[in-house]
This record gives structure tokens, C-alpha cells and sequence, in this order.
């Protein structure tokens, strides 16, 4: 058994590529997909004229920043212009549906590992492939059949590609991946890797976790953190995150709103409450609301409170009952089908003690 599977398909595709091509990779930039978008170009820098990056999206996090700097890629940020300087065009780790920025363009190219949301273009090459935990992964693969060893900078941003993208190795990993990243460890930087993985925080954001210490309060079982106005939802992502850190931290909600938006991000310990569901449940009916067992996001326009303290609001609405399934009809009776109350906007009830309510996960 190869290490890797074989890739015919990609070394007949690489065979169209000339000198007079223009290439331009698109992406919606997030650790995977800049660590993809580099190795295709590196694959194709040897046969295609030229060969660029742009991604579509804002790069703020500070381990993205981080993997930019110390493994030295180069993008621009995309804009519709560009299509006129480009001959081709290719779409990794992402699909044209993903974004309407993706759309309009004829793509000669795309492989990703999300799964498939349309059917693809007649002769166009695509490699989608949902098996995989990362895109990063597929690369590697590539790399390996075309005997192209990946340079320090490469082969430590593929590893950061896979270990991000399966959340280290604790979702939807396959043996294929596992493959991959060892494999890559003959060529990475280990201390490099390790410098960009704990670039978790930018400086000025440390306020904001003194303020969210500061907000902890109890909502029965879990936590509740309001920071208010923020100038990056993300902030509130990367303090959801390190409070999950905390042993006695079970669950916990932070929230805060940016623009005329609330945003709350959930998170927890996947055993002692459902986050999607409460996700889903108590705010769905306001914006958007939901994700998985341990970790959720829900949105809402802020008029939605009716002048209403949004912090008192989001906490109020938080700490209801749960709706409960009604029992049903003894056995042999022709009964309704069960129902819950009804979600949307229903009046909260008057708060209770925080350390008094039980939420039903």
C-alpha cells in the first residue's frame, strides 16, 4: 500500500499549463486555505507565466497574521478588477456558491474538501473531496506524487492547514490526514509552528478580557459574559474560547454587538448542554441561531430588544425554561401530536436567581 494515494488527474491537468497563462488563485483566507493556495502555486510556478494569490475576506485573526508573516506568503486582497489582468482562474478550499464574490468568473480549476454544493462545469478539473479534514491534506498529497519536497515556509503552513482545520485532530480527521502531517514533519519548522500557534491575541484586545473577567456571572449550570460594543466579532470568538480553559466553566455565552448587531458566541464542554439547540431555541426566532453540541453563534439586530437593556435582554432570554415536550396520551387514545411553546418573541418570564435555573441541554 503507497503512502499517499495517486493523482493522474492532477498531473494530466498540469500537463494544459503553458508560459503564456496568468493565473490567479482565489480564496476565502483562512489558515487552510492560505496554506493550499500556496502550494498551488508552488506546483504550478515551474510551467504557468504567473501565478497569484488574492483572498475575498478581512484577515484579522492574529494566528492568520502570524502564519502571513513568519511563513512568508504573499496575497492581495481580491477585487472585481482584477479579472481583467488574469487568463485563469482557480478556487481553493472553497466553492462558487460559498460566497458571491466567487461568482461570475470562469474557473479552470477547483479543489476543495467541503462537500459538493453543485454539480461541476462540464471539463472543468475538480477535486472535491469531504472525506478529507483539510484541504491542506489534498496538497500534500500533490506534492508528494509530484516529488516536489516542501520547502521550511510550506510544509509548516500545511501542517498549520491540517492541524486548524480538524480543530487538532479532534474533528472529522481521517488516516489520510494523520498521513500528512507526519509526513510534512520532515520539512517543517517546528518552532515556527509553535510561535504561530499561540499567537492567539492582539494587544489591544487584552482590555477586553480584563472587562470580560470582570462581566462573569453565573446563568444556572453555565456562564454569561456581556462585553458590549466591539470593534471585531471576533474578539468575542477568542474570549469564548479561552474561558472553555476554565475547569469549572461547563458552558458559557459571551456576548456583545458590533454595528447595530448582537452577537453571542457559545461554547461548552459537548456533555452538559447542547449549545446548537440553545443556540437555535432561544434566539433563532429573533435572527439566527445554531451550530453544534459544543460550540454555537447566534445573531440578531438589536431593535429586536425594544429598547430594552440588550444585555438584561440576551441574559433574561438565556436563563428561561427551556420549552419541555408535553407527555403524551395514554396508549390507545387518538390525542394531538405533542407540541412545545411556540419560538419567536415570547414574553420573557420575570428573572430568577442565576444559581436557581437549570437549563434542559
Amino acid at each position: 500500500m503507497s503512502y499517499f494515494r495517486k493523482t493522474p488527474k492532477l498531473l494530466s491537468q498540469l500537463d494544459v499549463l503553458k508560459r503564456d497563462q496568468k493565473w490567479l488563485i482565489l480564496i476565502n483566507a483562512d489558515p487552510d486555505a492560505m496554506a493550499a493556495a500556496a502550494a498551488l502555486r508552488r506546483i504550478m510556478s515551474t510551467r504557468a507565466g504567473a501565478v497569484d494569490v488574492a483572498h475575498i475576506n478581512e484577515i484579522s485573526r492574529p494566528d492568520n497574521l502570524a502564519m502571513i508573516l513568519y511563513t512568508r506568503l504573499h496575497m492581495q486582497r481580491y477585487r472585481p478588477e482584477l479579472r481583467d489582468e488574469y487568463s485563469h482562474f482557480a478556487l481553493v478550499d472553497s466553492q462558487p456558491a460559498h460566497s458571491p464574490l466567487f461568482g461570475g468568473i470562469g474557473y479552470s480549476l477547483i479543489i476543495d474538501h467541503h462537500p459538493p454544493v453543485t454539480e461541476p462545469a462540464p471539463g472543468l478539473f475538480t477535486e472535491i473531496l469531504p472525506e478529507y479534514g483539510a484541504t491542506s491534506t489534498i496538497f500534500t498529497e500533490y506534492l508528494y506524487n509530484l516529488g516536489l519536497r516542501p520547502g521550511r515556509f510550506l510544509a509548516t503552513a500545511l501542517q498549520f492547514g491540517i492541524k486548524t482545520d480538524t480543530m487538532n485532530f479532534q474533528r472529522h480527521v481521517s488516516e489520510v490526514d494523520l498521513r500528512g502531517y507526519m509526513y510534512l514533519n520532515k520539512f517543517a519548522d517546528q518552532t515556527l509552528l509553535s510561535r504561530i500557534v499561540r499567537s492567539e491575541f492582539h494587544l489591544n484586545w487584552l482590555p477586553q478580557f480584563a472587562k470580560a473577567t470582570t462581566n462573569l456571572r453565573k446563568a444556572g449550570k453555565g456562564h454569561f459574559i456581556y462585553i458590549g460594543k466591539v470593534d471585531n466579532p471576533d474578539i468575542l470568538v477568542v474570549i469564548a474560547d479561552f474561558f472553555t480553559r476554565v475547569y469549572e466553566i461547563r458552558w458559557l455565552v459571551v456576548s456583545g454587538y458590533y454595528e447595530s448587531r448582537a452577537v453571542l458566541i457559545f461554547r461548552g464542554d459537548g456533555l452538559s448542554n447542547d449549545m446548537g439547540r440553545l443556540a437555535n431555541v432561544k434566539f433563532n426566532g429573533l435572527g439566527s441561531g445554531g451550530g453544534h453540541r459544543s460550540m454555537a453563534r447566534a445573531e440578531f439586530d438589536m431593535a429586536q430588544a425594544e429598547g430594552e437593556d440588550l444585555e438584561r435582554f440576551i441574559y433574561n432570554r438565556l436563563v428561561a425554561p427551556l420549552p419541555r415536550k408535553k407527555p403524551g396520551p395514554p396508549a390507545g387514545q387518538n390525542e394531538p401530536a405533542e407540541q412545545t411553546e411556540p419560538g419567536g418573541k415570547a414574553p420573557v418570564p420575570a428573572p430568577t436567581p442565576a444559581d436557581a435555573v437549570e437549563l434542559v441541554g
